[in-house]
């Protein structure tokens, strides 16, 4: 029997941005985001030696000495546009943000093209709620330099403080396209499509509170919740409102089928084939439950015929395993079987696989395959029995030290 962590389950108000977001709180780290872990070099002249010792000081983290070091060298050479950026930054990694930013307009009007200098300008505003300023400096960093992520970043980040989320969505989305893995650029932008999202739900129950897109919205936010009965009762309402609308039976079945009624689910899935005959979930969906009901034959042709329209369905191979043992095609079962050991990602499905690899391998007479198999499912339940064994631990000693605090006390940390 299939899962309800397999393909079978369903398919996959009003919000928006109150406080600024969270974002990374050193500058430093921005920085090194940036340009890597060193500041910007320069060398001049009379003063090459003092700028050196002053960035290492800052590389460093000793910002008192790295500022102490840039404002000589700027003593020195007022026109050093280098030295009143990494002052800049230095004072803005103190909090000493309106230093930071006269440090870094001074830098601009020296070298109008400096990178980062508008960057960190805008950065250093919006550490001051100046909202507009800080786009606007932000901004320009992106037109000089397109390709810099981190400079779309912050600008997404900025957007999201102005309870723009479509605009920052927009931005973070081209940051994520230069650099995929940034753990805060997904972040800022997983934030931003939440909130997106969130505004247009908003907006049509205001724009239609009856309409069936809003009872199939309701519905998938109780299946979410794996509030299965409730998602039945929500599909059930946006049927009668439109009652053709393709993909609603689908939904339905896998919500009935995820409540335990099989006959329901194969009636909905049916009922969707006669809307939309080139549903291919719904024709598979209608396979696995002829494999849960023991009708290999069913679910053969129908597996295979969704298999036709989209090949790579996921748990295919499990379930035409299945289905060729109940109807007797053992050496056809072990191939599919072979396949789904190979290839499957969920663990449950991955444990049953071998189970019925075990089976399929004893009834063709091949012992040792049949007792590899059967050591490898053993294996895999004991690895599960022994993960969740080591959760309820430390759920029980984490709720034994919540319950050792005073009232008064701070959450233990995790």
């Amino acid at each position: 029997m299939m899962h309800n962590s397999s393909c079978c389950r369903r398919l996959g108000g009003e919000g928006s941005l109150r406080r600024r977001p969270k974002c990374a709180t050193i500058l430093l780290g921005c920085f090194a985001f940036l340009f890597g872990c060193n500041p910007l070099w320069a060398q001049a002249p009379t003063d090459s030696e003092d700028f050196r010792q002053a960035s290492e000081a800052m590389r460093n983290g000793n910002l008192n000495q790295a500022a102490e070091g840039f404002a000589s060298v700027i003593k020195q050479n007022p026109t050093f546009a280098e030295a009143h950026f990494n002052l800049g930054l230095v004072r803005e990694e103190q909090g000493r943000h309106q230093e930071a930013i006269a440090s870094f307009q001074k830098a601009l009007s020296l070298k109008s093209g400096l990178r980062g200098a508008n960057l960190f300008l805008g950065v250093a505003e919006y550490r001051l709620n100046q909202l507009d300023k800080a786009i606007a400096a932000v901004r320009q960093e992106t037109i000089a330099y397109p390709k810099d992520a981190g400079a779309l970043m912050w600008l997404g980040v900025i957007e999201l403080a102005k309870d723009r989320p479509e605009e920052a969505a927009d931005v973070l989305d081209k940051a994520a396209k230069i650099v995929p893995n940034s753990v805060d650029i997904l972040y800022h932008r997983g934030q931003a499509h939440l909130l997106v999202s969130k505004n247009s739900y908003a907006k049509m129950f205001k724009a239609d509170p009856q309409s069936w897109r809003v009872r199939q919205v309701l519905a998938q936010a109780n299946a979410e919740a794996e509030h299965h009965m409730d998602a039945i009762a929500e599909y059930l309402a946006a049927i009668k409102l439109a009652p053709t609308q393709p993909g609603l039976h689908e939904e339905l079945g896998s919500e009935y089928r995820n409540a335990e009624k099989p006959q329901e689910a194969e009636a909905a899935f049916q009922r969707e084939l006669e809307i939309d005959p080139y549903n291919v979930l719904a024709r598979y969906k209608l396979g696995v439950l002829a494999v849960e009901r023991n009708d290999g034959a069913k679910a053969k042709a129908f597996i295979e015929a969704a298999l036709r329209q989209k090949p790579g369905l996921p748990h295919a191979d499990y379930n035409l395993g299945r289905a060729e043992m109940q109807i007797g095609n053992d050496i056809a079962a072990a191939d599919h079987l072979q396949r789904a050991t190979a290839t499957e990602s969920d663990p449950e499905v991955l444990q049953q696989a071998w189970f019925q690899l075990g089976i399929v391998y004893r009834r063709l007479h091949r012992m040792s395959e049949a007792q590899q198999a059967m050591a490898t499912f053993q294996k895999l339940k004991n690895e599960e029995a022994e993960n969740s064994q080591q959760k309820l631990k430390k759920f029980q000693v984490q709720r034994d030290q919540d319950a050792s605090q005073p009232a008064n006390s701070p959450p233990h940390p995790n």
